[in-house]
């Protein structure tokens, strides 16, 4: 039977979430592709212990993760039954509603049909009552918002979720869902994008100053760039690496000459600091507060460990920040 590490919460981060009272550890799990039939379920039941023993509390899913979709919060509902269950209230959960789960016009998007249907699923693949944190995926083109945010906020009232998020949202339509969410008397948490050194779309598109605006949280996604802010490509593209496979997030033409040489430079930097590349990604993402959290998958127990030890050094000084500028935005 599993029993907890009793020092998991000494010396570790923990971010207030916006100007909300929940915190969130500076590294959370995502269980994004990791987490499906195709993976020995000792060694996702080994990540996620290994997550919690060094304070990572927060475990992100959404109904389409897996392979296939649903999968993953399946997995993670065997997992809490066989080792968290007594942990519960220690835990943050998150899910999402949003991309496609079922045949038929009532399937994905943003309907309430839709996003209401889907949390009862994710709750029943969970075997739980609730989640700590329910997001609309991205947003509908074709539905009114007002019925998007207004599904949130019914989750919240039915008790079926403590707080909502968004996540693929604009700085704009963040704004509106905001103001939205707040006149139903549900504030809107926490927002979830990607961002990385080498995806700057929130800094540069004003998301981020939205989310200091309205103060709310955020918590990013592909910090590190879908594995290519690791060492796994600082010698081209290796052998049974995403990029080498026949995975939509990422292919052999994104592995140029040019990005091999931004990240050897990148981790001639980390190495001056005492870090891995991945770790001073980490660090970049979570570098002044502005991020809540950083989200990171991982397919071995020592990953969550590297990335939790990113936390360790969080401090830039202004020569380091230039030259990862100058590196990547040339």
């Amino acid at each position: 039977m599993y029993t907890a590490h009793p020092d998991r919460y000494a010396d570790r981060p923990y971010r207030r979430t916006g100007r909300s009272g929940l915190k969130l550890p500076a590294i959370s799990l995502g269980l994004w592709h990791n987490f499906g039939p195709d993976r020995p379920v000792d060694t996702q039941r080994a990540i996620l212990r290994r997550a919690f023993d060094l304070g990572v509390t927060h475990f992100d899913l959404a109904n389409n993760y897996g392979p296939p979709p649903g999968a993953a919060e399946s997995a993670l509902g065997e997992a809490l039954k066989a080792d968290f269950g007594s942990y519960r209230d220690e835990l943050v959960i998150s899910t999402k509603a949003g991309y496609l789960m079922w045949p038929g016009p009532y399937g994905e998007w943003g309907s309430r049909k839709y996003v209401l249907s889907s949390l009862d699923q994710s709750l029943s693949r969970m075997g739980l009552d609730y989640v700590d944190i329910f997001y609309s995926h991205r947003p509908d083109p074709e539905t009114p918002l007002e019925e998007t945010m207004g599904a949130l906020h019914s989750a919240v009232q039915s008790g079926k979720a403590l707080y909502v998020g968004i996540s693929n949202y604009s700085a704009e339509q963040t704004r509106e869902a905001a103001r939205i969410l707040g006149e139903l008397g549900t504030p809107l948490l926490i927002h979830q994008p990607r961002y990385s050194m080498l995806d700057r779309r929130p800094e540069d598109e004003g998301l981020l100053d939205a989310l200091d605006e309205l103060q709310v949280g955020s918590i990013v996604f592909s910090p590190l760039e879908q594995g290519l802010l690791s060492s796994r490509y600082l010698d081209g593209i290796p052998e049974g690496s995403r990029a080498a496979s026949d995975s939509p997030f990422l292919n052999s033409d994104s592995v140029t000459e040019d990005l091999v040489g931004q990240l050897r430079a990148l981790d001639d930097i980390a190495k001056g600091r005492g870090q891995t590349l991945a770790q001073l990604a980490l660090a970049w993402v979570l570098r002044g507060g502005r991020v809540t959290s950083a989200l990171v998958g991982a397919s071995s127990p020592q990953q969550i460990e590297d990335s939790v030890a990113a936390t360790r050094n969080l401090d830039f000084d202004a020569d380091e920040l230039a030259r990862i500028d100058a590196i990547v935005r040339p």
